[in-house]
């Protein structure tokens, strides 16, 4: 049906690539050596297509080849059918209101259309995926909105455990990468070892970075916005604690980090990401309404993608907050955290290197 060919017709260039690889034997060294020169745009493009179907490897074993055997395996479609159906769904992490309401749709259309081909209904099923995530209102927009003058504030939030303090490192060394001036702000102040850990990955980066140990994180944001003018930075970058132990006290801090911020630079922050660690599932979108209460979050980055087999959290995600994911994590390396591509998750989640169903 219509996403899966479309899907298949826009990555086919990958399968061509991989037929010429396999040809051509190159050494390790000889590897490396290539892999420091400028790449063309479309190898770039290749790369993160890679990471995507790495990344979502577990995932697509998960989701994606359950569906094939539950097809491989029944041939009448009854209700003992969209039972296991809506069980993938609830164990990939689609959430349990979205899984009802896509097998409802699926189930409609299909007596509708007569369908009784198990493949073909799976295939109208993830179609009614991706239509969901279009539909489901808020922005589409990924990669950070930067401001037309001055310095561009974006405010990380996210609860402790979760990557967020490497997905700033990440994060800054991409605009850094762009020819940006980044500055970092270590705004977690009481954590032991917070100051310390952004300190290195700041070091490591390349970029600026300011500090004040055990000091009021609303302080030392007026003072980094301060210097953000003053010296002319493009991106600055606060981190902030994520102990909800106390939440009352969290949400106090950083609302009032957010008010002090915006007296030295009214429109910031330019952006609110709040990031998840996508194997919390739905406890890590059940945080978010908790942030939202003090901040006025943009966009979501999902950490520890290639970890988990529960892929669906995007899709939730989607259907809960309304807010656009604008940051996958696919990796553990520097560059592995990419800007969101609905069309790359897809192919990665649904296809990948279409490996035979064990």
């Amino acid at each position: 049906m219509g996403l899966i060919n479309f899907l298949k017709n826009k990555f086919s260039h990958r399968q061509d690539k991989e037929k010429e690889e396999v040809k051509k034997d190159i050494p390790v060294a000889k590897e490396e050596q290539e892999a420091v020169k400028e790449l063309s745009s479309k190898e770039k493009e290749k790369q993160i297509e890679d990471k995507y179907v790495a990344g979502l490897d577990k995932s697509r074993i998960g989701f994606t080849q359950r569906l094939k055997k539950l097809a491989a395996t029944n041939k009448v479609i009854n209700q003992d059918y969209f039972d296991s159906l809506e069980r993938i769904l609830i164990e990939a992490d689609v959430g349990v209101s979205l899984s009802l309401e896509l097998i409802k749709e699926t189930a409609l259309e299909a007596s509708a259309k007569k369908i009784t081909d198990a493949s073909e209904l799976n295939e109208l099923l993830i179609d009614k995926m991706f239509v969901s995530y279009a539909n489901k209102g808020g922005s589409f927009s990924t990669d950070i909105q930067f401001a037309k003058d001055g310095p561009t504030v974006v405010f990380m939030c996210g609860v402790n455990g979760v990557g967020k303090t490497t997905t700033v490192a990440k994060l800054a060394h991409k605009y850094k990468m762009r020819g940006k001036k980044v500055l970092l702000v270590a705004g977690d102040t009481f954590r032991a070892g917070a100051v310390e850990q952004l300190t290195y990955w700041a070091s490591r980066v390349g970029v600026d970075i300011i500090s004040k140990p055990n000091s009021d994180p609303a302080s030392l944001c007026f003072d980094a916005m301060k210097k953000a003018i003053e010296e002319h930075y493009d991106l600055v970058m606060v981190d902030t604690a994520g102990r909800l132990q106390n939440k009352k006290g969290l949400m106090d801090e950083l609302s009032k980090m957010v008010r002090v911020i915006k007296k030295v630079i009214p429109e910031a922050p330019h952006e609110a990401l709040l990031i998840i660690d996508a194997n919390t599932g739905q406890n890590g979108i059940d945080q978010a309404s908790v942030f939202k209460e003090a901040v006025n979050i943009t966009g979501i980055v999902i950490t520890k993608m290639d970890g988990t087999s529960k892929g669906g959290i995007i899709l939730s995600i989607r259907d809960r907050l309304a807010l656009p994911v604008k940051f996958i994590g696919l990796g553990e390396k520097m560059d592995d955290l990419e800007e969101f591509d609905l069309d790359k998750y897809l192919y990665g989640l649904l296809i990948g290197d279409e490996r035979e169903v064990a």
